[in-house]
């Protein structure tokens, strides 16, 4: 493994920067999987708001305000 330096060239340094602002993203998703993964998703969320009874609904909905209402306090103190 090569060693690392604490101080960079600056010239290396500008040259890194730009080739990380330049350089083409390759985590591009097959557009076939994507659209299977999207299907099964809203059927699974469909079928699961059928099965569930009122009570259960409220219940969830509860929870998740709550959550909410947690993360909200501890972002904005």
């Amino acid at each position: 493994m090569p060693k690392r330096s604490s101080k960079k060239d600056t010239n290396e340094l500008a040259a890194s920067i730009v080739e990380q602002a330049t350089s083409e993203s390759t985590n591009e998703k097959n557009p076939h999987a994507v659209a299977l993964g999207r299907l099964g998703g809203l059927k699974g969320g469909l079928a699961r708001a059928k099965r569930l009874t009122p009570e259960q609904r409220a219940e969830i909905a509860k929870k998740a305000a709550q959550t909410r209402w947690a993360r909200e306090s501890v972002e904005h103190p």
